[in-house]
């Protein structure tokens, strides 16, 4: 296999940084927040101690799976704009060849 000044070197560590961009996403008007990577590893969940009824577990739940669907769309979102400008930084325009569309 060849390799072009380091490319694989380089797709690594863009996907490497991935790791330290977060994203949030929220549910129930701010009561739950999830905090993701961009390579989608859960970082955090927030609650507002208000919205914890144990009388209503299922509510809560609902929200946690809203707030974190959000935060993974976010994080897939943020992920493929940095793939882009990575392969792009490798070599200009290779994120516009036809067939690279569906890689990021």
């Amino acid at each position: 296999m060849f390799d072009l000044g380091g490319m694989k070197e380089k797709i690594e560590a863009i996907k490497k940084s991935l790791d330290t961009i977060y994203v949030e996403a929220e549910a129930g008007d701010g009561a739950v927040r999830v905090t993701v990577t961009a390579n989608k590893n859960l970082k955090n969940i927030s609650l507002d101690k208000a919205i914890v009824d144990p009388e209503d577990i299922e509510q809560l739940e609902d929200l946690i799976t809203v707030a974190t669907n959000r935060a993974m769309e976010k994080a897939e979102v943020k992920a493929a704009e940095e793939m882009k400008k990575g392969y792009d930084s490798i070599m200009p325009g290779l994120s516009n060849m036809p067939g690279m569309d569906g890689l990021f």
